[in-house]
């Protein structure tokens, strides 16, 4: 559980959130729901579900009309059953946190990007899922997933061609890249080719403690079978640190 106070100026919000998530190994969407409270620094309690034990339905009953993680339950009983409709809900009740960014322009690139990150690049999704244990050496991506990967390419670039305030997509952290740190997982897992700039914001992502508490969280659990097995060797994690 985190469960710290947060203050802005001289108001302090003791409002605790009740986050239900699935296995952080694998759970994208749920790593995003996780880091919009957790890289915010709201207070919240986080609630495994069984998402690959069988248990899911019955684990969601309580939540309903929640289908899928992540959840998130609020102090006055609102529920969010949707990772888009959790970021918009949070950014309204805390508007000073910098969930979006402050300049006009940027917010809307920022917001374009995360809603075509959360209904887009199918194929890359579904040919490489997330997983936080190894590297699948060889991966060739078809001619689809290609064509993501050079999508997202064209979004990073437009992103950080006029950010000069901070390292991360638009300066400083904000919705666009909880949205977009699966998506580097995918390509640390995968081996999936970048440009120096992509390159850059992967190994950012992947060292941000966050990101790292979150998969070394993941990894402490064993799978047998490994969930989305692929016929291809193995190499270790790449640290960026190296």
């Amino acid at each position: 559980m985190h469960c710290s106070l947060v203050v802005w100026g001289p108001i302090v919000c003791a409002m605790t959130y009740d986050l239900f998530i699935g296995d952080k190994a694998f759970s994208s969407w749920s790593l995003r729901g996780w880091l919009m409270l957790e890289r915010f620094g709201l207070p919240y309690r986080a609630h495994l579900l069984g998402l690959y034990s069988g248990q899911l339905p019955l684990d969601l009953l309580p939540l309903a009309p929640a289908r899928s993680v992540p959840v998130l339950k609020c102090a006055d009983g609102a529920l969010l059953t949707d990772s888009l409709a959790i970021a918009e809900e949070l950014a309204t009740r805390h508007p000073d946190l910098g969930y979006w960014p402050a300049a006009p322009l940027a917010r809307a690139r920022a917001r374009s990007m995360v809603a075509e990150m959360h209904a887009g690049f199918g194929a890359l999704r579904q040919a490489c899922p997330m997983q936080l244990f190894h590297q699948w050496v060889g991966y060739e991506p078809s001619e689809s997933v290609q064509a993501d990967l050079e999508r997202v390419e064209t979004l990073v670039a437009l992103a950080r061609a006029h950010t000069v305030d901070g390292p991360w997509l638009f300066g400083a952290y904000s919705l666009a890249d909880v949205f977009y740190a699966p998506l580097m997982a995918r390509f640390a897992g995968y081996g999936l080719p970048a440009s120096p700039e992509l390159a850059r914001y992967r190994d950012l992502t992947l060292a941000d403690p966050a990101f790292c508490a979150w998969r070394a969280d993941g990894i402490a659990r064993r799978y047998d079978p490994f969930p989305y097995p692929q016929p291809l060797p193995t190499a270790p994690w790449p640290d960026p640190m190296a």
